[in-house]
């Protein structure tokens, strides 16, 4: 995680819940179809936030997606989601989310997204899956 000076830049969530299949090669955001803090788990659902972020151009962002505790290919817990990125435009919007895969079971729960700079929590939001 890199450290700046700078102070934190204003920070949005445009919007959250579950949303159209997003394809991540694509600089197009998926589109918003209910907003919600919760969305039913049934497989190939997408969910998560759009958030948007001001005066950050060149900065590095993290990220955390927090899930209830299901496992691995290996039978281990899988780990919290983590991710690092270089913001590359100024306003920047961007999706942090997941879609919902076999078995479902295991994916219920609490979902929390963080959007973290400089060790600094920008935005936090939680979708329940049920």
């Amino acid at each position: 995680m890199k450290r700046s000076k700078k102070p934190l830049p204003k920070t949005e969530i445009v919007s959250y819940g579950r949303y159209t299949d997003w394809d991540r090669e694509s600089k197009k955001l998926p589109e918003l179809v209910d907003l919600t803090n919760e969305v039913r788990a049934e497989i190939g659902v997408e969910f998560g936030i759009i958030v948007e972020i001001f005066q950050a151009k060149g900065r590095f962002l993290d990220f955390v997606i927090d899930h209830p505790p299901f496992k691995d290919e290996t039978g281990e817990v899988s780990p919290p989601f983590e991710g690092s990125y270089q913001i590359r435009n100024n306003p920047y919007a961007f999706f942090l989310g997941d879609t919902i895969w076999d078995p479902v079971e295991d994916k219920r729960g609490p979902w929390t997204m963080t959007v973290m700079m400089d060790g600094k929590t920008l935005a936090e939001k939680t979708i329940l899956l049920t």
